[in-house]
C-alpha cells in the first residue's frame, strides 16, 4: 500500500491527497504527529532521490545555522529527525518504490504510466 509522509497543514501535501482519493488506497503519515524512524530516514538519504529530500527554500532551513547547512552523511538524519519540516513534502513510499514532490512525473509515476 502506499504511504504519504507529509504535513497536515502543507498545501502541497493536501492537493496530492485530494489527487489521490478515488484513485488509490494510500496511507498518510504526518511527519510531526507520527514522527519518523531513523532507519526510514537513513534509507531515504541512502537512495537516489536523496538529493532533493531536503527542501532548501523552507523556512526551517533559512533558520538553520551555516554549521547545520553543511551537514553531512548522519548529521542529516538527526537534522531531519528533529526539524521533519526541512523533507521536501509529500513523500511517496510503496515498497522500493519512492518519488518526493507533487508534479506531473509523480502523478504518472503513482498511476503506474
Amino acid at each position: 500500500m502506499l504511504t504519504v509522509f507529509g504535513i497536515k497543514q502543507c498545501d502541497t501535501c493536501r492537493k496530492a491527497l485530494k489527487w489521490l482519493d478515488g484513485r488509490m488506497e494510500y496511507r498518510f503519515h504526518d511527519l510531526r504527529a507520527d514522527g519518523l524512524q531513523r532507519e526510514q530516514v537513513e534509507s531515504w538519504l541512502a537512495s537516489d532521490f536523496a538529493e532533493v529530500l531536503i527542501n532548501k527554500r523552507s523556512t526551517t532551513w533559512r533558520q538553520l545555522s551555516e554549521t547545520d547547512r553543511q551537514a553531512q552523511g548522519h548529521e542529516w538524519v538527526d537534522l531531519l529527525l528533529a526539524h521533519p519540516t526541512l523533507i521536501k513534502r509529500p513523500v511517496f513510499v510503496d515498497g522500493d518504490v519512492v518519488a518526493v514532490g507533487f508534479g506531473p512525473q509523480t502523478q504518472k509515476m503513482l498511476l503506474g504510466a
